[in-house]
């Protein structure tokens, strides 16, 4: 059992007002790039895997393998916060960030790129864990509504405005390496606005990190995300898939026994007894499915199968972006208002299988106005849902617990996007090959991405038709996903928002001061 002991007098500090708007604005500019970083590439990818001699599988790959880093070490991120200062974690992993992106920017192959994704997905687990524990500590639950509101809209912007970005720099002289080298001065100023405003109650502790409880876990997720992304090359029902699952859920058997008996697990398995928890966790998984598996394709579709230009593409996206961002901000205003939460998630979680199956409509003819009220049903959906169920699960647990509870959504919504991800994605690309080679043996998209522009005009409509359906059947398969997570959200127990900060809880539950760091 680890031991508590205390520095200073008096009770915690909250920050004034203008200190947690400068800490929240360096929080925010640092996700946002963060997240930026796995959405900018998506309209730029075609460009890229062309220009590097690449092939469909690589395109996965590029996306699917930030995902799984970012994935497989949200919860370590999230333990260590509870364990560790806070805003250190913070500057360390946007330095993973910035290292990776400069190395992403200046890659001369496919493989150079792929490492660089993994050291961004490094930097991007302990943001995506990191910036809504910090947010918890500071703001009480009934407040975090309003900020959860620009917490979505940054999410929001970053995920659909990326796009944008990627095919405005892909268009220009710039290229497309700027999309990985854009960000980094803006990771460099959120750094020195945490280091100057961001002060957080520290409280001096004997550690023991459960290192055999990460390395675990990290290993067994890892297994099932290289199934998700090989399954169709090796067969899903074959040799090799059932002795990567079964090694995988026997990894997993026994991370579960160490996380147990370990005094600091990275997983604590007490979390999952607490039915509010429990429920956002399987809901975010689902939610991660569909709200990854299916629009990270979007940015391809239209610019294959509609023949669009890259900037163009993100431009389409805008209608998503705005219905995600209107939906987290008002709701968020109106959750902090009314202290109520759970009509929004239902709310919510009906519209996102009504927006993915009219989506499961749409070909390579569909038009464009169509495709912008799809987007914004999808959107809404996704803005009520995403933020209010981390917010459901922090007003939930003790404050001890507020780091892994935050990583454990966090960690299950990016893993069913990453293997949302995966598994659509190699569907995808076998879909592709067998319309486009009819009985030619599709291996799992090993084809090289066309560059529609070069196409002669026959044979230009026939890859535009196959991409269109294909992106169709993805959305449709997405769609029983979505409908579970509602299932889920229903059985969610609406409790009242907490006023304290869990830094304030912190403090109570150890029933010792707090120290302010530097």
């Amino acid at each position: 059992m680890t031991t508590t002991s205390a520095e200073g007098t008096g009770s915690v500090a909250a920050l004034t007002p203008r200190q947690t708007v400068q800490a929240i604005s360096g929080l925010m500019m640092g996700l946002f790039v963060a997240i930026l970083a796995g959405t900018v590439v998506s309209t730029a990818l075609p460009r890229i895997i062309h220009d590097l001699g690449a092939s469909q599988s690589s395109y996965t790959w590029v996306v699917t393998l930030e995902l799984l880093a970012m994935t497989a070490t949200v919860p370590l991120w999230g333990k260590l916060a509870d364990l560790y200062n806070n805003k250190l974690l913070l500057q360390l992993s946007l330095g993973f960030f910035v290292v990776g992106s400069l190395v992403a920017g200046f890659a001369p192959n496919i493989e150079v790129l792929l490492g660089s994704r993994v050291l961004q997905g490094l930097g991007g687990g302990g943001l995506t864990a990191l910036v809504q524990i910090v947010m918890a500590a500071i703001i009480p639950p009934r407040e975090l509504g309003r900020y959860s509101g620009i917490f979505g809209a940054v999410f929001a912007s970053a995920t659909v405005g990326g796009p944008l970005l990627g095919g405005f720099l892909v268009d220009s002289p710039l290229g497309w390496r700027a999309c990985f080298l854009v960000g980094v001065p803006f990771v460099l100023v959120a750094m020195f606005l945490l280091q100057r405003t961001l002060h957080l109650a520290t409280v001096r502790r004997e550690v023991k990190i459960d290192w055999w409880g990460a390395l675990l876990i990290t290993a067994g997720v890892s297994m099932l995300l290289v199934w998700s992304s090989f399954g169709s090359k090796l067969g899903w029902v074959s040799l090799e898939s059932f002795l990567l699952v079964a090694g995988a859920l026997l990894v997993l058997l026994v991370a579960v026994l160490v996380e147990r008996k370990h005094p600091e697990p990275i997983i604590p398995m007490d979390l999952f007894r607490n039915r509010t928890v429990s429920l956002s966790i399987v809901a975010s998984a689902l939610v991660g499915v569909a709200m990854f598996g299916g629009s990270v394709f979007l940015a391809q579709y239209f610019q294959i199968a509609q023949g669009y230009s890259p900037t163009a593409a993100g431009l389409m996206g805008l209608p998503l972006i705005i219905g995600m961002m209107g939906a987290s901000t008002v709701a968020g205003g109106l959750i902090t208002k009314t202290g109520k939460w759970k009509i929004y998630l239902v709310i919510g979680s009906v519209l996102l299988p009504i927006g993915l199956a009219l989506f499961g409509t749409i070909d390579a003819q569909t038009s464009k106005f169509v495709l912008w009220g799809f987007m914004l049903v999808l959107g809404v959906g996704i803005g009520l849902v995403m933020q209010n169920l981390v917010l459901a699960a922090q007003n939930d647990v003790p404050a001890r617990e507020l780091g892994a509870a935050t990583s454990a959504v966090s960690f299950f919504r990016s893993m069913g996007g990453t293997i949302g991800v995966s598994v659509l994605g190699a569907i995808l690309a076998n879909n592709i090959a067998e319309t486009l080679n009819p009985g030619g043996g599709a291996t799992g998209g090993s084809g090289a991405v066309p560059n529609i522009a070069e196409l002669p005009p026959a044979i230009r409509t026939v890859v535009e038709n196959a991409y269109g359906d294909a992106t169709a059947d993805l959305f449709m398969m997405s769609v029983p996903f979505a409908v579970l997570a509602l299932i889920a959200v229903v059985f969610i127990k609406e409790k009242p928002l907490l006023t304290t900060s869990g830094a304030e809880r912190r403090a109570a539950e150890e029933g010792e001061p707090d120290k302010l760091d530097a």
